[in-house]
């Protein structure tokens, strides 16, 4: 465990539960794309960064769990329906004694004989019965665990893990969803990016940890305007992408720009040293997916709006066209 957290200080990482599990499963062979992946980053000389290794860790190693446990969930079902043939055989086989046991019988043989042999029959079935019985709840408990699992397991795939908020790929499902109901619905649908201003100063100055600090205070701030028809999700490092359903571009344009305001207002401190960042900002570009052939060229609308808006001094939101 010292080898992973010299190898995440080393790299200028922060040792958090899911930075050690994630390099942990990467030096003792359980996510071997990613340790290829760290081997070839840092023969290349280029650095290991956070959100290198958020993007890198969580397309493959979470992958590779749920394929574990679907091996596992299939396993046991395969297990749980060798156990309901097996019962079900057993179950014909026992009717089948019964059956050539009475008609087998001669008129004269001894009632109390025959008794007697059904009785070792029954108790024979209901022996089996039990143990059947034991074997199912067995592989229905297994079942069940695994499927909380692989419930757990895609959960964790579509999340953020740093912000709590959907990844990237998770809102690419929602942005498909979306756009089929709205398009049906003739209802509006906006897209918009959302990018930190200055926020390798941020990192270089007061240190990753703030900078992870600042990351989850913009996602605390665009969360608390979502809702069914309005989602924000992490791109990745310091940018966020958002969708607004049912808003025009600028309607969109004004809910988006109410956080900023409000957050630029906002003073924050570094907690290592006490010492005042300044304000911090960032900046946002919105398109109205139905001005454009697709959602993905809605996508690089909006992101050419937000790059425009970094250009026209950063700590506003632009309109895409």
């Amino acid at each position: 465990m010292q080898e992973i957290s010299d190898f995440l200080l080393g790299n200028g990482l922060s040792i958090t539960a899911s930075n050690l599990m994630a390099a942990h499963s990467a030096f003792s062979g359980e996510d071997p794309a990613l340790a290829r992946k760290l081997l070839d980053r840092r023969k290349s000389g280029q650095p290991i960064t956070q959100d290198w290794l958020d993007q890198n860790r969580t397309a493959d190693g979470l992958q590779e769990s749920v394929k574990k446990i679907v091996g596992a969930l299939e396993t046991s079902l395969e297990s749980f329906s060798q156990t309901t043939r097996s019962a079900h055989a057993a179950a014909e086989s026992y009717n089948s004694q019964i059956a050539q046991q009475v008609s087998s019988a001669p008129a004269s043989a001894d009632p109390a004989s025959m008794v007697a042999a059904l009785e070792a029959i029954a108790s024979e079935m209901i022996a089996r019965g039990n143990e059947f019985a034991s074997e199912m709840q067995r592989s229905e408990a297994e079942t069940q665990k695994l499927r909380k699992e692989l419930e757990k397991a895609r959960h964790d795939a579509d999340v953020d893990h740093l912000t709590g908020l959907p990844n990237r790929r998770a809102f690419e499902g929602l942005l498909d969803r979306h756009f089929r109901e709205a398009r049906q619905e003739a209802e509006n649908l906006c897209v918009a990016f959302c990018d930190i201003d200055h926020f390798k100063r941020v990192n270089d100055t007061h240190g990753h940890d703030t900078g992870d600090r600042v990351i989850r205070a913009i996602a605390d701030s665009l969360a608390r305007i979502t809702n069914d028809n309005c989602h924000v999700a992490r791109q990745g490092g310091e940018e966020f992408v958002m969708l607004f359903r049912g808003k025009t571009p600028q309607e969109a344009f004004d809910k988006l720009d109410a956080v900023r305001e409000n957050f630029g207002a906002r003073h924050f401190i570094n907690r290592s040293t006490e010492e005042p960042m300044g304000q911090i900002t960032f900046s946002g570009g919105i398109a109205d997916v139905f001005a454009f052939a697709n959602p993905r060229d809605a996508l690089k609308a909006a992101d050419e709006a937000l790059y425009r808006a970094k250009e026209e001094g950063r700590n506003r939101i632009m309109l895409a066209g």
